[in-house]
């Protein structure tokens, strides 16, 4: 267990201050922090409650949405971005991971959108690196190209990552929106080679997908990812780091938060890390 994170929103419906409680209990020795959960205490008093558990924080969820049309729209994801990598320093993580936003209401033009996200990564990097924190660009499946993602694929997080220095900017890998890559392994070794790989994110591919495709994900080992092929490509590849268990899921949202810890335990040995 000494690697295992767990992400925030796989426990939603737990404040922080149970969340923290809910992994010193159950001995998970770390916890990837959502914003909104965090605005709910305040970041000092947020800040103050993993420390003072003993808990490391893997990540911050989320920053991102870069990519507006319009100057007001720009200047407002420069700031609140800007806010993300400050509360990211202070909770304690070095690692922001970003979203990079879909395709703004009426705008067909996916290279243009590529091209604001870079845009804006290049003034953002710079307040990255003087805070010490990495923004990592996750990549999501091409479902969500148009409402939450413009990148979809690790290589083209990796071709936006490479523009900066490594400490600046990295990516996520993500179990859920990487695993049908046929570029997969080529891409994570690219990672790995040029030392980008910020976060390792596991949950599964479940089927029937549900009506809204974002709560698709269940626990490890209810679907159709190779988890141990995975995370020997990810190992391989020099990560060293964190792997933090991220479900969107009703009903796991539903179950006890207890429960859905020892169940996240459990599949972890089970499937991630078993020899």
């Amino acid at each position: 267990m000494s690697r295992l994170s767990l992400n925030q929103i796989t426990t939603k419906n737990w404040s922080l201050p149970e969340a923290v409680r809910g992994c010193v209990e159950a001995g998970i020795p770390a916890i990837g922090l959502w914003r909104d959960k965090v605005a709910e205490v305040g970041v000092e008093r947020a800040a103050a409650l993993v420390r003072d558990a003993g808990l490391a924080v893997s990540t911050l969820c989320r920053g991102g949405f870069l990519t507006a049309t319009d100057r007001d729209g720009r200047r407002a994801a420069l700031a609140e971005n800007l806010r993300a990598l400050e509360e990211a320093a202070e909770l304690g993580t070095d690692t922001l991971v970003m979203v990079v936003g879909g395709l703004p209401d009426g705008d067909r033009d996916l290279p243009g959108a590529r091209s604001r996200v870079a845009a804006l990564l290049a003034e953002l990097a710079p307040h990255a690196g003087d805070l010490g924190v990495r923004m990592a660009i996750e990549p999501l499946h091409p479902m969500f190209c148009a409402d939450r993602a413009v990148v979809s694929t690790l290589g083209q997080a990796l071709d936006l990552a490479e523009l900066f220095p490594a400490e600046q900017v990295g990516v996520v890998v993500d179990s859920y929106h990487v695993w049908w890559d046929p570029q997969l392994a080529e891409q994570i070794a690219r990672a790995g080679a040029g030392g980008r790989i910020a976060s390792y994110q596991v949950c599964d591919w479940t089927l029937p997908l549900p009506a809204d495709a974002l709560l698709g994900r269940g626990h490890v080992g209810d679907g159709h990812i190779d988890f141990r092929s995975l995370t020997d490509q990810v190992t391989a590849a020099g990560y060293t780091g964190w792997i933090e268990v991220e479900i969107f899921n009703e009903d796991v949202w539903q179950a006890p938060g207890e429960q859905t810890l020892r169940t996240m335990m459990e599949r972890h040995l089970a499937h991630v890390v078993a020899p």
